[in-house]
């Protein structure tokens, strides 16, 4: 059985909001030192509106796991790591902390401006509790994952946020801590070296360590994690498998059906134009998340126009369990509305997929929605999770060896005789 890395018991921070205790003068802060007293005396108390950043929250987390997560601004994903990273205090409750902690939260923490790449790694090792001939053999690596090499002398403060963040993630994943902390400050970096750390984290977890992991980019949770942590508004609203987590996370879904429909206050809105449903068809009946690759279905999106004469698009994304992109339809090619003005109303948007597509497998959903010629759009990542199965035997006699790729499509053929031949 594995061991626990880190512990959480009804957790929770409380901060004050104090409007008039902001951008105060000096004048202004010594007349009120002055006059407190004087209050105090007479029984005048000051108020402060207070809120929970985190309120209640509980967990445990075992070594080698990888745990996302995510929620939206202001969820108190941010909170919880600095406690969890020692940088702030809890109001309430307990953090049991297993091992050394290495945190990676926003681009300058844990460097010292002044000082070079090189003696920062040596003093993020100190940190750490690892002695000079430790760091010294990691060094080459992390220098050679961070790609600054010809930069390694100049002090950290004339490196970019690209180079702050490649070196940081290089000194705290190589520099071998129990319990490795990454914040969405990886979004920084480009595609090629995210996708460089998430090969790194999850090469921690297969060597016994721990990764939190915060992130938006939806996508990277579902390659790291098997486990994510939902927070809304400092509750712990879900904790379990990564993607019923995502579908908890980005929408109200239907248990029983392919279909996300928004509430009037959490539908994903550009300036015109607002989101309110998106759900899979086949046949024109709601199908459950378990469909026959036999079948044709249609993914369909219902949006509003708010702004009288906006011209408006649709994007479908499909993934497989991989996180390969099977395909990418943009609504472009509907002669009838493409970047054609609507008026005010509801609109249906269908994307149709015919029978005979999908491999057997898991698959994921993602949508967009755009005003213009693509000048503004948002897009929902994996919102609808659902599986595909043979039901019948349409592939014929195809072996099991061949039953591999991407897409598995019944294709036509045609043989034709075309006479005998010459001897």
């Amino acid at each position: 059985m594995s061991e626990i890395a880190i512990r959480v018991e009804n957790l929770g921070k409380q901060y004050r909001i104090g409007g008039k205790q902001a951008n105060r003068t000096f004048r202004e802060v010594l007349l009120d030192s002055f006059t407190a007293p004087v209050r105090w005396m007479r029984g005048e108390r000051k108020t402060f509106d207070t809120f929970w950043a985190l309120d209640d929250v509980s967990f445990e987390i075992k070594q080698g796991e990888a745990i996302g997560i995510i929620g939206r601004n202001g969820a108190g994903k941010s909170t919880l790591l600095k406690i969890l990273s020692r940088i702030t205090k809890p109001t309430k409750g307990r953090v049991d902390l297993y091992g050394r902690v290495a945190s990676l939260l926003e681009v300058g923490t844990g460097f010292h401006g002044e000082l070079s790449g090189r003696d920062n790694i040596f003093l993020n090792g100190a940190i750490l509790g690892m002695n000079r001939r430790e760091i010294n053999r990691k060094f080459d690596e992390i220098v050679d994952f961070s790609g600054v090499e010809k930069f390694l002398d100049t002090p950290v403060k004339h490196y970019s946020s690209g180079m702050y963040v490649r070196l940081a993630f290089a000194v705290a994943a190589h520099l071998e801590p129990e319990i490795l902390v990454v914040d969405e400050v990886l979004a920084v970096g480009d595609a090629e070296f995210q996708k460089k750390c998430l090969g790194k984290m999850g090469d921690v977890t297969r060597e016994g360590r721990t990764v939190l992991f915060v992130s938006h980019n939806i996508g990277a949770i579902k390659t790291l994690c098997q486990r994510t942590i939902v927070l809304k508004q400092g509750i712990l609203e879900y904790d379990g498998n990564t993607l019923n987590a995502v579908s908890k996370y980005l929408g109200k879904a239907d248990s029983n059906n392919a279909r996300i429909k928004w509430e009037a206050d959490t539908r994903p809105a550009l300036v015109g134009t607002e989101l309110l449903e998106v759900g899979i068809l086949n046949s024109g009946k709601m199908v459950g998340t378990d469909l026959s690759s036999e079948e044709p279905i249609n993914i369909y999106l219902v949006f509003r126009v708010k702004k009288d004469q906006t011209k408006v698009g649709t994007t479908v994304i499909l993934r497989n369990s991989e996180n390969q992109i099977l395909f990418i339809s943009i609504s472009n090619n509907e002669k009838n509305w493409h970047l054609k003005e609507r008026p005010q109303g509801d609109y249906t948007s269908t994307c149709e997929v015919p029978a005979n597509f999908f491999a057997d497998g898991s698959y994921s959903l993602s949508v967009g929605l755009w005003e213009g010629f693509y000048e503004s759009g948002i897009m929902r990542e994996d919102i609808i999770q659902f599986s595909v199965h043979e039901k019948g035997l349409v592939r014929g006699d195809l072996p099991y060896e061949w039953n591999d790729g991407l897409v598995k499509p019944l294709f036509g053929w045609r043989s034709e005789y075309m006479g005998t031949y010459e001897q």
